[in-house]
């Protein structure tokens, strides 16, 4: 079995995928809009039915959903495994402009370093470098 999460944007989902090709160099696999469907009506043409972002293997799944443009908190954070302490530094600082910081990024009995911030859409990320092995 294989788990992918599958976010929504409300609206915003284009510029989040650009915003996640530029940050995270998410290839982008797949983009559908309600446009491209038979049916779709004039106020939902533009937006994202479904993409598939590629981040390093990962796969994340992304639409505007088909609601009322909000969303709902549903208790969830992404984890992002950093390569070194630089690259976790670089991924906290991006991906926290213009967004919030949860949890400093620090060093702690479990990672060289590790932080939370959360993303000007609302995304929360957990950044992790883990310690070397012994």
């Amino acid at each position: 079995m294989k788990v992918d999460p599958y976010l929504f944007f409300g609206g915003k989902c284009a510029e989040a995928i650009e915003y996640y090709r530029d940050v995270l160099a998410a290839e982008l696999r797949a983009f559908v809009r309600f446009g491209d469907l038979p049916g779709a009506t004039p106020d939902a043409a533009d937006k994202v039915m479904h993409a598939e972002l590629n981040i390093d293997g990962s796969t994340i799944f992304v639409s505007d959903g088909g609601g009322n443009g909000g969303r709902e908190d549903t208790g969830y954070s992404i984890s992002l495994q950093a390569g070194d302490d630089i690259e976790a530094e670089r991924l906290f600082s991006a991906l926290g402009d213009g967004g919030s910081v949860e949890v400093p990024l620090m060093t702690t009995p479990f990672a060289s370093r590790f932080g939370m911030t959360t993303d000007r859409f609302g995304i929360r990320w957990m950044i992790t470098t883990p310690q070397p092995a012994i």
